[in-house]
């Protein structure tokens, strides 16, 4: 028999109609579906920033699922037992140091970069960076914050720098965030590291740094350099207000005098949320110091690209060429090169090695710290779980914290499994960065506070729990803190009096 045309007809109206309807249904099902799993999300992820009421001294101390924590589990509740010691009462020690006094005042102005045009900002003593603050090691520092105008509250954290836990600056855990029409008054000493720090607020950090509230901070040493020749210096320190970059508050770039022959060291600060990626162009270089900590026996650099995370510093020591100057650039800051000395032009070169510290400079003679076991060890992913910045796939509140106690030696294993660069950076404290990926570091030791890490990359760290306190963990994109990628490290025994939340307004991370 014939085919039945017409019944062909029938089946393939059929199945259009049913692709249709599949079509016209199954399309907006999706989208609301989509549309309500970003909802959630978003809602989540409001909830983990903006807690009501959390206590970070011992927050979801119970459950330490996705963290090795090898021993000591015994008395963990001792963080929030009675007869605690309280964050508040670790202050500073007496001290018959030389005292340097500063004030800062946070208030609501419009600044004028040397583009021509006005910004909104938010500034220390009317400028974005605020003042560069110079101190010599050892001496007693004193700094009075004062909130003019701003509405959320402000604080001050010192980048770097092992202050008693009262004076760390963090907003619900150290302290309240300052008020307008308040006040609050840090006082720590200045570290026996000489070196590159710098300062931001730590209330809302991911808003306010990028509005403006940030500085350099700059620990001198007491006796003279040794090398035989006096050594010039200049700051350089690189923010994002709003959609600019600046370069000490500058569009334009940097220039450093410097006559041939002299030796300069440029202090590297980036305190935006991207990596940097430094060249040096025109003359050889040494990495002398990374996160105001020395290197030993640091070798000479040609044709390397040198890799700043946010919140790191380098410091360089150039020596100025006998003809022509050396600039210094960087990919992300196009218009904002450092030159130092002058003259011609030099040649930039392209595709240098990247600079690693796996193998710089020597190793020390009869190195104790090589030689330690540690009392703990715990395990850190940095990673994404859809929109949230995760630590062991969880995300700030909900990250138990790493607990410790006072005089014990701690390794960390950092493994960046996803979702950008990560510049794990760990108050209170400095950490010595062990190995990368397996390989451990066979030149000068690396000490740090801020380390970078990229997708895939996994590093021991070891430091001595030395600072009793309780201490913020947290990636320094602060974009990605504010996402989650924010925990603790906390002494067992300290309290605090201070609240994270919506009810305190102290919203450190946000």
């Amino acid at each position: 028999m014939p085919p039945n045309k017409n019944g062909k007809e029938v089946c393939f109206l059929t199945r259009r109609k049913k692709v249709k309807r599949l079509v016209y249904i199954g399309i907006p099902v999706a989208l609301a579906l989509l549309i309500g799993a970003a909802a959630i999300t978003y809602f989540s992820q409001m909830r983990l920033q903006k807690p009501v009421e959390m206590n970070m001294a011992h927050h979801t101390m119970g459950d330490m699922a996705g963290m090795e924590h090898m021993e000591h589990m015994a008395g963990m509740e001792g963080s929030s037992s009675e007869g605690g010691v309280s964050c508040d009462s670790l202050t500073a020690p007496e001290s018959t140091a030389p005292i340097r006094n500063f004030d800062l005042i946070a208030e609501q102005t419009t600044v004028k970069p040397d583009n021509g045009k006005t910004v909104k900002a938010w500034t220390f003593n009317g400028s974005s960076p605020g003042p560069e603050l110079r101190v010599t090691e050892g001496d007693k520092v004193v700094i009075t914050l004062h909130n003019k105008d701003i509405e959320d509250g402000v604080s001050i954290h010192w980048h770097g720098i092992a202050v008693p836990c009262s004076q760390d600056g963090i907003a619900g855990v150290t302290q309240d965030a300052v008020a307008p029409g308040g006040q609050f008054t840090y006082t720590f000493i200045a570290p026996t590291t000489p070196g590159t720090y710098w300062y931001h607020s730590h209330q809302m950090s991911s808003i306010q740094v990028s509005k403006g509230l940030l500085g350099a901070l700059i620990v001198e040493a007491k006796a003279a350099s040794e090398s035989g020749s006096p050594i010039m210096e200049a700051t350089a320190l690189y923010q994002q207000l709003g959609s600019s970059i600046l370069l000490n508050g500058s569009t334009k770039g940097l220039a450093v005098p410097g006559k041939p022959g002299e030796q300069v060291r440029l202090r590297l600060i980036n305190a935006g949320n991207e990596t940097m990626e430094f060249n040096v162009d025109g003359a050889p270089f040494r990495v002398v110091a990374m996160d105001g900590h020395e290197l030993h026996e640091p070798g000479l650099l040609e044709r390397t690209i040198v890799p700043i995370g946010a919140g790191q510093r380098y410091d360089l020591l150039i020596q100025v060429p006998r003809t022509g100057k050396v600039i210094i650039s960087s990919p992300t800051a196009n218009s904002l090169p450092i030159a130092i000395g002058s003259g011609s032009e030099p040649q930039h070169s392209e595709n240098g090695e990247v600079f690693s510290f796996i193998d710089y400079g020597t190793p020390l003679p009869n190195d104790a710290d090589l030689q330690v076991q540690p009392d703990r060890h715990f395990e850190l992913n940095l990673g994404q779980t859809l929109f949230v910045k995760s630590i062991n796939g969880k995300a700030f509140t909900d990250i138990p914290p790493m607990i410790v106690k006072e005089g014990e030696h701690v390794r960390i294993t950092v493994s960046n499994t996803g979702g950008g660069d990560h510049p794990f950076h760990l108050h209170g404290h400095v950490f010595r960065v062990l190995s990368k990926n397996g390989i451990a570091l066979r030149g000068s030791p690396v000490y740090l506070d801020t380390l970078l890490t990229k997708k895939g990359e996994t590093y021991e760290i070891y430091l001595e729990a030395n600072n009793p306190g309780l201490w913020m963990v947290h990636c320094h994109n602060l974009k990605h803190a504010s996402m989650g990628m924010s925990m603790m490290l906390n002494y067992e025994g300290v309290t605090t009096p201070y609240r994270v939340g919506t009810r305190s307004g102290n919203l450190p991370d946000l």
